[in-house]
């Protein structure tokens, strides 16, 4: 397999609309997760480059023509942006398994989805409700609720899924008129540097996007740095609480899309082949490296062990490797340090009592790659470390329970509320305990989640809303006018 890199500037960050050159000589190295070799060097931003990032996002908002284009105007350059990321389809198919082990097969689709969410952002310009018009309840002839762009957002986004993290932040950012800097992490930037080249190629003007990757400590300066009036942020639910903790220092706004550990609720109804295929097919696409797959099985007793059968029946027909390959199902943890991550909490969830039903190792015959097998665990105890801790890898935990109504409180004993699913025969049933689950998305039968509505998370799972028209509103600020008159355009 080809091993070009489809990024031409990775010594050098974009920065007001142009690719500048780094502070210092200082590079992060890009593994291939199949191969543990190196796929590319790319520059390290220290905080001068940070900081030069953000004054030139600082200026393109105060100064530049940005922010007073018409909300068409822009969508324009929504649309510019959503036809390059047709157009780089191939190199992001290629970046994505590489950096995260994600199967070639899906990423194939990546840059569509991402163009969807532009062009969708771009179709809200002529009826998202940016000025609304309202009786005056104090006086006045005329009131309008107008929604104006924060202003500066830090998007930081994650390694497991870069170019979906990144489209559904900067998407409805730009709609609203906000500039941004994307921090992308060191051990997957390379579709951060495609969407700049796009950026840059559509015309956008200088500092409205920019582009600089960094570690923790240089990402900080985002959240810390007065200049930026919003952090997009999504990642563990530990730099959650760091970034929120920051940002509520100087009363900063943010978004956060945390951690999980989602529950799916199987009803004693429920069809449990059906269930453990489904299960199985979304916890092997991307190892296991979601946050809101469902990795916390929850079932009666009476059904546990036939429920652990299929599953493990599942498991065992899954095929892993190279994820090029077209008939791997599932491909390698993200890094060195994830899988031994991983391998860490399999030997917890042995220490700690649980049944290793299948899994657990490094595959046979795969020498070099982060690889691990998918694995199940029978008999979990809810308060155990592998039922309560985020795991993100292939790991599933089933643990028994004597009824629905202790399925309900177990699905709901966890800090965590991103994802959850029924499965039963009844829609009447998946409603009725859908309503009684803490989480921000419940879906029946199936692993669901649905950023063309809303995506995001109760509890420690994180703070508002991506995606659909909610996800617009996270970039605004509201204003009330109240005047004296009636302009001539009402």
């Amino acid at each position: 397999m080809t091993t070009a890199v489809p990024v031409a500037h990775a010594d050098r960050f974009f920065i007001g609309g142009k690719w500048e050159t780094p502070s210092t000589d200082s590079t992060f190295e890009v593994i291939e997760a199949p191969t543990e070799e190196k796929y590319f060097t790319v520059a390290e931003a220290r905080r001068g480059d940070v900081e030069r990032a953000i004054a030139a996002a600082r200026t393109a908002f105060d100064e530049g023509p940005w922010p007073g284009l018409s909300h068409a105007q822009r969508a324009e350059h929504l649309k510019a942006i959503a036809a390059g990321l047709i157009g780089r389809s191939e190199d992001i198919a290629q970046i994505w398994p590489r950096q995260s082990g994600a199967l070639y097969s899906m990423a194939q689709y990546a840059a569509a989805e991402a163009a969807n969410f532009f062009n969708y952002y771009a179709d809200l310009a002529g009826e998202f409700p940016f000025v609304e018009p309202h009786s005056p309840t104090a006086g006045g002839e005329l009131g309008l609720l107008v929604r104006e762009p924060v202003g500066v957002v830090g998007a930081i986004v994650p390694w497991n899924a870069p170019i979906g993290s990144i489209s559904v932040k900067v998407a409805p950012a730009l709609l609203a008129g906000c500039t941004v800097v994307i921090k992308p992490s060191p051990d997957a930037p390379g579709e951060a540097y495609v969407l700049a080249e796009i950026a840059e190629a559509a015309g956008l003007p200088p500092g409205v996007v920019n582009v600089v990757t960094a570690d923790r400590e240089a990402a900080e300066i985002l959240v810390t740095d007065p200049r930026v009036d919003k952090i997009a942020f999504t990642g563990s639910t530990a730099a959650g609480r760091r970034i929120a903790s920051l940002m509520g220092e100087r009363i900063g706004r943010f978004t956060l899309e945390l951690g999980g550990k989602s529950a799916a609720v199987i009803l004693d109804d429920a069809d449990i082949d059906a269930a453990a295929a489904n299960l199985s097919f979304m916890e092997t696409l991307v190892t296991g490296q979601v946050c809101s797959t469902l990795t916390r099985v929850v079932v009666t007793r009476r059904r546990h062990d036939e429920v652990v059968e299929a599953l493990v029946k599942n498991f065992g027909q899954v095929k892993v490797g190279d994820p090029f390959a077209p008939d791997v199902q599932m491909g390698p943890l993200a890094g060195a340090r994830h899988r031994e991550r991983v391998e860490g909490y399999i030997a917890k969830g042995l220490a700690e009592g649980a049944d290793l039903a299948t899994g657990g190792r490094r595959p046979a015959g795969l020498e070099r790659g982060f690889f691990i097998e998918p694995t199940v665990f029978a008999n979990v105890d809810n308060s155990s470390t592998i039922a309560q801790q985020e795991i993100f890898g292939p790991v599933l935990s089933v643990i028994p329970v004597a009824d629905e109504a202790e399925a309900v409180r177990v699905a709901n004993d966890t800090i965590y509320g991103l994802n959850a699913s029924v499965f039963t025969a009844s829609a009447d049933k998946a409603l009725a305990v859908a309503r009684q689950l803490r989480a921000g998305t419940v879906g029946h039968n199936a692993f669901r989640s649905d950023f063309g509505i809303a995506f995001g998370g109760f509890k420690q799972s994180g703070v508002g809303r991506e995606g659909g028209r909610e996800g617009v509103l996270p970039y605004v600020e509201l204003k009330t006018v109240i005047l004296d008159g009636t302009p001539s355009s009402f």
